[in-house]
């Protein structure tokens, strides 16, 4: 009989939290979802929790839905991070082989690393990932696995994301007070890239623009490796935050007025279609043109998305993206925003689906969902490790358990 694993994926984003449910059977690698809980955000700001009590809240409420649908009740999740302290470096690591016959090891490639991970980095920051791109033995390059190869030198280069030590704390806290243990923390832009992008794009080379309520997040992928990431502290939000104050208009109803209404050009909108615009207050409700929102919408989307382009152009890859850029995330859907992408990075855009996954696909298959999909797939990929680190954490509070109830 084989054995089902149950798998959560929690994107904590800035203007929503979503948690996906995901059962696995063992060998297989096509997750079926079976629970998905989707909540406004309240308490976080630029991805980032400024109100661990309301965080609490929100995380508590999509987790719970998610079980509801589900069936099942969880006690591990895979989270994702995001926000504008996250920093990320390119490092370079050697060492040399320690067998005398000269073979490479899973031993002497965690050695490499280790050297490539040591790195000078500020007290009040902390680690997240320390991903391999390439290994070099003895000067031959372009290797991806070393593993049995002969070599007495071996080199690594790796891409080390860093983020700052309060802000994963406090998802920690946050999430340990629903009584939830971290399996893992992801970086939100590459736990997306596991659910839209596939190795042929990688290799070709693509970037993946992440188009976030509070950040736009960026992952640059050439050769099969991530090359750079960062993250913007401007979003969908942004836009929202503009119509509000441009229609004299609660924030609210800007944001329904911007789904409902919104395009990121106003050339695609006609001039004499009108729409209604809710007043502050009492004040009464004004009629303004289609266009008028576009140029308030276009000028915000064109910054976003131009910044996105600069952070792509210091990956020292932006020639050689032949797959092109893919956006995901809900400012994806902006109507216009597809094609505005096309004009600035003169580049093939598409908007991202998350795919490789069965069930709940009517439900989950939009750009919203990109990132939770993707923590799952990184959850299954990474098993191993993610198994490793529940058992230590396991151990530990047995420890504390103990310690509490002696002492």
């Amino acid at each position: 009989m084989s054995q089902i694993r149950t798998i959560v994926g929690l994107d904590i984003g800035t203007t929503k939290i979503s948690a996906i449910i995901a059962e696995i059977e063992q060998g297989d690698e096509i997750p079926r979802l079976v629970g998905l809980g989707m909540v406004p955000s309240d308490g976080l700001r630029r991805g980032v929790v400024v109100d661990l009590e309301k965080t609490v809240r929100s995380i508590g409420k999509a987790i719970s839905d998610a079980e509801l649908m589900a069936g099942v009740n969880v006690d591990g999740i895979i989270a994702g991070i995001s926000g504008d302290h996250i920093r990320s470096i390119n490092s370079h690591g050697v060492i040399a082989v320690s067998r005398s016959d000269n073979e490479i090891t899973h031993t002497d490639v965690e050695r490499v690393i280790d050297a490539a991970r040591a790195v000078a980095i500020p007290a009040d920051r902390e680690i997240v990932h320390v991903l391999p791109q390439d290994y070099v033995i003895d000067e031959q390059t372009g290797i991806k696995v070393p593993i049995g190869m002969s070599g007495v030198r071996l080199e690594a280069e790796v891409h080390i994301v860093t983020a700052a030590s309060t802000a994963v704390r406090n998802i920690y806290r946050a999430i340990g007070r629903c009584e939830m243990d971290v399996e893992a923390l992801v970086l939100e832009s590459l736990a997306s890239s596991y659910a839209l992008l596939t190795d042929e794009e990688q290799e070709l080379g693509i970037a993946v623009i992440d188009l976030g309520g509070g950040t736009t997040d960026i992952a640059v992928y050439y050769d099969g490796s991530i090359r750079h990431t960062s993250t913007l502290p401007l979003g969908g939000k942004s836009v929202t935050n503009d119509i509000a104050i441009g229609l004299r208009t609660p924030i609210e109803q800007a944001e329904n007025i911007k789904k409902q209404h919104g395009a990121a050009i106003p050339s695609m909108v006609d001039a004499n279609d009108m729409i209604s615009v809710p007043g502050v207050g009492s004040r009464a409700a004004r009629d303004i043109s289609k266009n008028v929102l576009a140029s308030i919408i276009g000028p915000r989307m064109e910054e976003i998305l131009n910044l996105a382009h600069r952070e792509v152009k210091k990956s020292n890859f932006p020639e050689t993206l032949a797959a092109g850029i893919v956006l995901t995330g809900g400012g994806s859907l902006l109507a216009g925003t597809e094609e505005l992408a096309e004009q600035i990075f003169d580049m093939p855009v598409k908007l991202g689906y998350p795919k490789g996954f069965d069930g709940l696909t009517d439900m989950a298959n939009s750009p919203i969902h990109a990132t939770a999909i993707g923590l799952i797939h990184y959850g299954i990929r990474h098993s191993d490790e993610v198994a490793k680190k529940s058992k230590t954490q396991g151990v530990f509070k047995k420890i504390e358990k103990w310690f509490n109830e002696h002492f």
